[in-house]
């Protein structure tokens, strides 16, 4: 019999690593969107040197929570506390299991007394709904999820467009739109602008490291809008950005987007993993890369290792509270970007124009990821493992390889680590995977942003703090 659920599909499966690495869900994907509007090197030095317009409008959950007890369900799941927070203002959303390990990350937007939206991955929202559902929540749920990844010409529509404008000219251009000058507010707070006749729904954010919004209306819109952002923005270097750059934004600004959500072991768990179904996020997601272990809690992260640890605040019950308070923070690894050397990086590339010689693990550019979640082994000069290598790509901003990692923490920036590329014994029977050997590039612990810019401008915070 077909399982119909997560808990089904790995009793039959046996090890939930051999199905999670041999997974043929395929590439990641950032769908409906246009890969390349000019080129993908062009939309990167956009974000930094002039103004690049993200369209966020189909690679994220939208999930609506209204009621009365709509804060209570977002203050008892997530590790940040709810002090200070009120209608117009978001937050980095990071839900913990009971064991206080991270299931993933999103925002939150308050945007009306009892109304919040997440926006964001699939893994932070299936545990909102899960417990809206099963924990006596007086709240009503509405998913508006992600566009399909391959809609093969059939019509897509969501609830809202969502746009970010972003980089060193974005406000010449957004106070252009709005007719007048608009309040810089402070990041993560909420406003509305005006733009072609419409009114917006604004966020206060940065992710290149200048001032910048993000903003959203209606689906109906969008075209209009859009329209009205590049016509102002012409004169001021505006580049659309294309789904092909736009996840290699992180590289440079710090974020680790995707951490295999760490639910599937644990007798607590069980009934999430029973509610789960065998369609879901969870079940058809993929691990790759060179670090394997038959433990599947091998790959759970707690929040310092991601760089959440800033947000850990026992001032409030919430799933995981009394496991987190039993760590010590600073003997977890930390959040460090790795410089990836250009001559290994070489070598990669030329594989491919070798036909007999080793061939190396495609390195795809400007995002080489090539699973779900993305664990590559770091190592010492004696070959020890002291980190995983979690989100690969290529700056042409830095004209640098570069990767996130979580590290050993007494290992200081600038030491020369390796990354292990690709995956043991030629490669799992995952679609994205070609037949390949493994090879150690050499690289060098960096700061967190990597970009200059970024790390100069945000404010000390996640991003910022080792």
């Amino acid at each position: 019999m077909a399982a119909n659920t997560l808990e089904q599909l790995l009793a039959g499966a046996g090890n939930p690593v051999q199905m999670l690495r041999n997974s043929q869900l395929g590439a990641y994907v950032y769908p409906v969107v246009a890969p390349e509007f000019h080129n993908w090197r062009d939309e990167q030095w956009a974000w930094q040197h002039s103004a690049a317009l993200f369209d966020q409008s189909h690679h994220m959950v939208n999930l609506y929570i209204r009621g009365r007890d709509a804060l209570k369900l977002l203050t008892e799941t997530m590790i940040n506390s709810p002090k200070g927070w009120s209608v117009n203002k978001a937050k980095q959303y990071v839900p913990t299991t009971p064991y206080g390990h991270v299931i993933g990350d999103g925002i939150i937007f308050w945007q009306e007394q009892e109304e919040f939206c997440y926006v964001g991955r699939a893994p932070a929202a299936n545990w909102l709904r899960f417990h809206a559902a099963t924990g006596g929540y007086d709240v009503d749920v509405e998913l508006d999820d992600r566009s399909p990844m391959r809609p093969m010409g059939r019509p897509v529509t969501r609830s809202v467009w969502r746009f970010q404008i972003q980089g060193p000219n974005a406000w010449a251009i957004i106070e252009k739109l709005h007719g007048g000058r608009l309040e810089q507010l402070k990041f993560f707070n909420m406003a509305t602008m005006n733009i072609a006749g419409k009114t917006v729904r604004t966020l206060r954010h940065g992710m290149s490291g200048a001032p910048g919004l993000e903003i959203w209306g209606p689906y109906d819109e969008q075209e209009h809008v859009r329209a009205a952002i590049l016509e102002a923005g012409r004169d001021f270097g505006i580049v659309p950005c294309g789904s092909r750059a736009y996840p290699s934004n992180t590289l440079e600004s710090g974020w680790i987007p995707s951490p295999l959500p760490a639910i599937y072991t644990g007798a607590k768990l069980k009934p999430y993993r029973e509610w789960l179904g065998a369609d879901s996020y969870e079940a058809t997601g993929s691990i790759g890369g060179s670090f394997v272990s038959d433990n599947i809690e091998d790959y759970y992260l707690n929040p310092w290792e991601l760089g959440y640890g800033p947000f850990v605040r026992f001032d409030h019950e919430f799933h995981g509270g009394d496991a987190l308070q039993q760590i010590d923070p600073a003997q977890q690894r930390t959040k460090v970007t790795l410089a990836w050397n250009p001559q290994d990086m070489a070598k990669i590339m030329a594989s491919l124009f070798d036909p007999d010689g080793d061939q190396y693990k495609f390195f795809d550019t400007p995002l080489a990821n090539y699973a779900s979640s993305n664990y590559d082994r770091v190592v010492d000069a004696a070959g020890k493992t002291v980190g995983l290598s979690m989100f690969t790509g290529y700056s042409y901003n830095e004209k640098q390889a570069l990767s996130l990692a979580t590290i050993d923490p007494e290992i200081p920036v600038g030491t020369e680590l390796r990354v292990v590329w690709g995956e043991e014994g030629g490669g799992t029977a995952k679609t994205t995977v070609e037949r390949h050997k493994q090879i150690e590039v050499r690289a060098i612990v960096s700061p967190v942003p990597y970009s200059r810019v970024a790390r100069e401008t945000y404010a000390e915070g996640w991003r910022t703090q080792r």
